[in-house]
């Protein structure tokens, strides 16, 4: 078949490898659309992926074409959203509940081949079933909807919350429309790519400006997002949260980031950093938000182009050009 391979830092390839071939609870799908991520960017300069050659892609769906002896709960010919994330539900983190921070985490088109192929190789326990008026290349946004779910799990904000997100690009816009969900009294974005400002607003956003110094809150934010993973974005966000608020580090930042903290401020204000990795029992959740129509595909999802111009793809991406882009193989 034909995949995108990463060969090793810095270099991609479209090539042919093996087709999956799939285990007694595994199936085989047929790749309809694969979307490209921050982390993809990661794993081509070397981080995240603990081995390269590597077929990145952990945000697809596609159609089933073969399952495993013992696979009964799909079949042939069903079309299914993939969560990429691989637990060994063994160890202390596992045990506890918190499977995505597994100390033998692993993930579909990270660690494993994943869906920037023709065809990709899931656990069928990993596989949500997409009701008939999803359409199938649409459904590759509910990995990443479900990393947004994630995010404002652990946030559990307030009703009314006064939120302000860094960054308009997918993980962002999808911050945004979550927070409405959550009944946040204001959410204002924070970008310098005034394309992607200019969607925040088709959204439906309080307000959009270059810096947070042009928006009028000095008394800062109850909830403050990063959805960059820029430290230097990361760096100011922190500072604007505002007493008894709460900082969530959701973009993924490169691991050589570095900022500064207040530990008197964060002490005496009452201040919350967190941070939210991946998915938790979020995919299913994220699934049926999206059968309801809580994103808009057509605005989300900016290019489609085919498997052969995945190179260019990340490079458009790493450009910040677009929203999300997706890979049709």
């Amino acid at each position: 078949m034909k995949a995108a391979v990463i060969t090793g830092v810095g270099s991609v390839e479209v090539t042919t490898v093996d087709d999956p071939t799939c285990g007694p609870r595994e199936v085989v799908v047929d790749v309809a659309a694969c979307g490209l991520c921050g982390t993809d960017l990661h794993i081509l300069q070397g981080e995240f992926a603990p081995t390269l050659p590597v077929v990145p892609g952990h945000e697809f769906a596609g159609t089933i074409v073969e399952i495993g002896s013992q696979v009964n709960e799909l079949k042939v010919g069903d079309r299914v959203a993939v969560d990429p994330s691989l637990y060994c539900y063994e160890c202390r983190m596992c045990r506890s509940g918190k499977n995505n921070l597994c100390e033998r985490w692993a993930a579909i088109g990270v660690t494993t081949s994943g869906g920037a192929a023709e065809f990709a190789k899931a656990p069928v326990a990993n596989c949500v079933k997409l009701p008939d008026h999803v359409r199938t290349e649409d459904a590759a946004l509910i990995e990443p909807l479900s990393c947004a779910v994630r995010g404002y799990d652990v946030l559990r904000s307030q009703m009314a919350s006064r939120v302000l997100i860094y960054g308009s690009g997918t993980m962002g816009l999808m911050m945004l429309q979550l927070g409405k969900l959550t009944g946040a009294s204001s959410i204002e974005v924070v970008d310098l790519n005034p394309d992607r400002l200019e969607t925040a607003v088709r959204l439906g956003v309080t307000a959009v400006a270059g810096s947070a110094d042009e928006l009028d809150r000095p008394e800062g934010w109850d909830v403050v997002i990063d959805a960059t993973g820029n430290e230097k974005a990361i760096q100011d966000g922190l500072g604007r949260v505002a007493k008894g608020g709460t900082f969530l580090q959701f973009g993924v930042s490169d691991y050589s980031a570095r900022v500064t903290i207040e530990p008197y401020k964060i002490y005496n204000q009452e201040i919350t950093i967190t941070g939210s990795m991946a998915v938790l029992h979020s995919f299913e959740r994220a699934a049926d938000l999206f059968a309801t129509g809580v994103l808009d595909p057509e605005i989300f999802i900016s290019d489609r182009v085919p498997l052969d111009d995945y190179a260019g793809a990340l490079d458009q991406f790493k450009a910040g050009k677009g929203r999300k882009i997706q890979v049709l193989p």
